[in-house]
């Protein structure tokens, strides 16, 4: 008698967590949508990381306020890659263990080639608002890579035309920074340049990131007489190498792209940073959305959006829309929401390409007139 009474007891205590288990409210982590954000964070490279973070947070606290996406709330896991590819990986790793459904991220072209095959491996979607490689969408490799700004192809382009057909140039210099983002972009820069009869690149050469010095490489432009230098990398390289060219009374014209179109470039560069050309994603100002995403960030963090904030933010209203029209956070749903359903973004009303590149989005060339970066018309 007493065995049997032990043995309801045991079911009716099964019942009751059972119960208490699929009660609305219950189980908190299975009534979420979990939102991955990598990029970097800290280090010298945080200035192009942190604005999508708050991207983020702006776009799903307004969704959560709203009801959140599928009934669900959104929750942020935030992790960072300082922009390294070494640590990308285990930054994959990582939220993968939290159960991530999609991932805003990574920021920087190599990094995020070297997250991508941890997501692939776990059918996981990844979105950057800032990884320009072209061989990210372009090789194939990476089904699950998406991206809200156009790759470096389309930017070495711009750059090379501006540079021929606007400056009139002959003579050019082309650098980079070793890297994914960099030396990918100065290879179409190079190639764009040798392909046209008007130009003749008198030096191409890599630089070593992270260097106190580049007096060995500003020399080296000084003697090749470039009328200007094509640099691809980011603004930490850049500055020094700019501040170094005008102190040696050097009035070589200086292009770069959207890793150097950074409010941070100018002030490091300061004074020297007056006339450097950059290219970056397409003003977009008098779209209403960017309005509303501008006014929010500065209504919650006191400053003006940094590097990539729109992009990032149109990236997470694209992730969660497409979460919301697919009706689940299963990949193979997910990735054919977002090739087939548009939503309106601050870069325009965008869907995405079959290799995973955002429709209608482009560069501009910018340049730094009165310590400002201002849209070359």
């Amino acid at each position: 008698m007493m065995k049997n009474c032990f043995g309801k007891l045991f079911v009716t205590a099964l019942i009751t967590v059972f119960m208490v288990m699929t009660m609305p409210g219950a189980g908190l982590a299975a009534d979420v949508i979990k939102l991955g954000v990598a990029g970097p964070h800290s280090g010298d490279l945080a200035s192009y990381g942190i604005p999508s973070v708050n991207a983020a947070e702006l776009v799903v606290k307004d969704i959560n306020a709203k009801g959140g996406v599928l009934g669900k709330q959104v929750e942020l896991l935030v992790e960072d890659d300082v922009c390294k590819p070494e640590v990308a990986t285990n930054t994959a790793t990582k939220l993968l263990s939290q159960k991530v459904d999609v991932v805003l991220g990574h920021i920087c072209s190599g990094a995020t080639k070297a997250a991508l095959g941890i997501y692939k491996d776990a059918h996981i979607i990844a979105m950057s608002p800032s990884a320009t490689n072209p061989a990210l969408t372009q090789s194939g490799d990476y089904p699950n890579f998406y991206r809200t700004i156009a790759s470096d192809d389309a930017q070495a382009k711009l750059e090379v035309d501006f540079a021929l057909d606007v400056l009139k140039l002959k003579n050019i210099a082309v650098l980079h920074d070793k890297g994914d983002y960099g030396k990918g972009l100065a290879e179409f820069a190079k190639l764009f340049l040798e392909q046209d009869s008007r130009a003749k690149v008198v030096l191409y050469e890599g630089i070593t990131p992270g260097a106190v010095d580049y007096s060995a490489i500003v020399q080296k432009i000084k003697r090749s007489k470039a009328e200007a230098v094509i640099f691809g990398g980011y603004h930490p390289e850049a500055s020094k190498i700019v501040t170094q060219m005008r102190k040696k009374k050097m009035k070589t014209i200086f292009i770069s792209d959207d890793g150097v179109r950074d409010d941070t470039f100018i002030k490091v560069a300061k004074k020297f940073a007056e006339g450097v050309y950059a290219t970056g994603p397409k003003d977009v100002s008098k779209n209403p959305l960017t309005t509303v995403a501008n006014e929010a960030h500065k209504k919650a963090y006191g400053t003006d959006p940094g590097a990539f904030f729109l992009e990032a933010y149109s990236a997470t209203l694209a992730l969660l829309n497409a979460i919301e029209k697919a009706g689940s956070t299963d990949y193979a749903a997910i990735e054919k929401a977002l090739r087939s359903e548009y939503v309106e973004t601050p870069v325009g009303k965008i869907s995405f390409d079959k290799k995973g590149d955002a429709t209608g989005v482009g560069f501009s060339m910018y340049q730094v007139q009165n310590g400002k970066y201002v849209e070359i018309k």
